[in-house]
């Protein structure tokens, strides 16, 4: 198990490239089920979750070839239509592959998240839309057994404007008899990025990027080249560290309409941009402003960024106060801040900070992906050394981060940990 040594307190300076993003890449990856051939996807971001899904999709028959950021999927072999527990515990994600086998196969098994019982959890929303395309869903041993003869075009209400639920539909429904019609579906670019995969796939889909996805369902569909979209995330991450540590950065292999909403706080907060058609700089100029922020579904403030933010404005002259509408549980970063000197309080799914002068660095844990990233930039500002433990949650979303942060000036290295947690 590693972990990032880092001494903190030098302002960044430099340009950084943005990976490919993985919310995009991962759907995508699984969409090459839905038709057996050769597949050549650009821009794949080196993750362990990437990782992951293509040793689920090479369980599955196909072959995956994965080298410099180039992937090539073969699924002319494809032919087992299971995704097993050992792989679903590690990565919510492979539920992806629920939609696809379906319309294929007729048929897939695969497990829910932690082999839970039902209940409401946030696979329930891709379980009801599979149900409404006229699949047979049953329960065994944590496993979900779906099965239909053809699925059925229907209109689909998402009861929750959910991002993995939208996706897995619209993959299952391209291939089903009829119209689909989805409301309040996702809006989030990774979900146009795959409804414009689909379409070079021979999908016919409207209204991408809109609530509403209208879905034409065809007999087939045929093998096709893309190249994934920036990573909007990473983008952002990489913006705010510039802000924290009082650095100037630009971000390249960026797209800033992805951004709008986390652009607009950061320049609240004081931050200095130029924005250009594919490329973002920011400066600190000076002081960080307190500043507000409430997360809501695309294109409000990303939840994914929440974390980060409030690293920001541990630093901020003022109080500031972050609520997560989206996932009001997701706060547990704030007691490893307050290690470092943070002076947060929380109540209910809001975090009341108040900026203090300077972080002093100490030993933090990480304890999943976005709250590493945002320790990992707590430890940027901070004075003196802190170890964050069990990166390997930030390995899950953020491609080699130790690396682009040493080439903007960056004190940190990766070590073995030694510990067993």
């Amino acid at each position: 198990m590693d972990k990032f040594v880092i001494h903190g307190g030098k302002p960044l300076h430099g340009t950084v490239e943005i990976s490919g993003a993985k919310n995009a890449a991962l759907p995508i990856m699984v969409a090459t089920l839905l038709a057996p051939g050769v597949y050549h996807i650009r821009n794949v971001p080196e993750l362990r979750d990437v990782r992951t899904m293509a040793h689920l999709l090479r369980i599955i028959g196909a072959r995956v070839q994965f080298e410099d950021h180039q992937m090539e999927i073969d699924t002319r072999d494809a032919n087992f239509p299971e995704a097993p527990y050992e792989l679903v515990k590690t990565m919510r994600a492979s539920i992806y592959v629920l939609g696809p086998l379906l319309a294929r196969y007729g048929q897939a098994r695969v497990s829910l998240p932690g082999g839970c019982a039902w209940g409401p959890r946030p696979v329930d929303l891709h379980l009801k839309g599979m149900e409404k395309l006229g699949a047979t869903l049953t329960l065994d041993k944590g496993y979900i057994n779906a099965r239909a003869k053809k699925l059925q075009g229907t209109p689909i209400y998402l009861d929750v404007s959910s991002v993995g639920a939208t996706g897995n539909i619209m993959m299952a429904a391209v291939l089903a008899e009829g119209e689909t019609v989805i409301e309040n579906a996702a809006e989030e670019p990774e979900i146009v990025d795959l409804g414009h995969f689909l379409q070079k796939m021979g999908a016919h889909i409207e209204g991408l990027g809109t609530k509403t996805i209208r879905i034409q369902g065809v007999k087939e569909l045929e093998p096709a080249d893309y190249t994934i979209i920036p990573d909007r995330i990473e983008a952002g991450t990489f913006l705010v560290a510039g802000l924290i540590t009082g650095g100037e950065i630009t971000v390249t292999h960026a797209e800033p309409n992805h951004l709008t909403e986390v652009l607009a706080k950061l320049e609240e907060a004081g931050g200095i941009l130029e924005v250009k058609e594919n490329s973002i700089s920011i400066r600190a100029s000076g002081e960080i402003r307190p500043t507000d922020v409430t997360t809501a579904v695309y294109p409000g403030y990303p939840t994914d960024m929440q974390a980060q933010w409030i690293a920001l404005m541990a630093l901020a002259n003022g109080s500031s106060v972050i609520t997560d509408t989206i996932y009001p549980d997701r706060f547990t970063h704030v007691p490893e801040l307050q290690r470092l000197g943070a002076d947060i309080v929380l109540k209910n799914n809001s975090a009341f900070v108040k900026g203090v002068e300077k972080l002093i660095g100490a030993p933090v844990m990480s304890t999943d992906l976005r709250a590493s990233a945002a320790l990992v930039l707590a430890a940027l500002a901070a004075e003196g050394r802190s170890d964050v433990h069990r990166v390997y949650h930030i390995d899950r979303g953020y491609e080699r981060i130790e690396r682009k942060l040493e080439q903007l000036g960056a004190d940190i290295r990766r070590e073995d940990d030694g510990k067993y947690y």
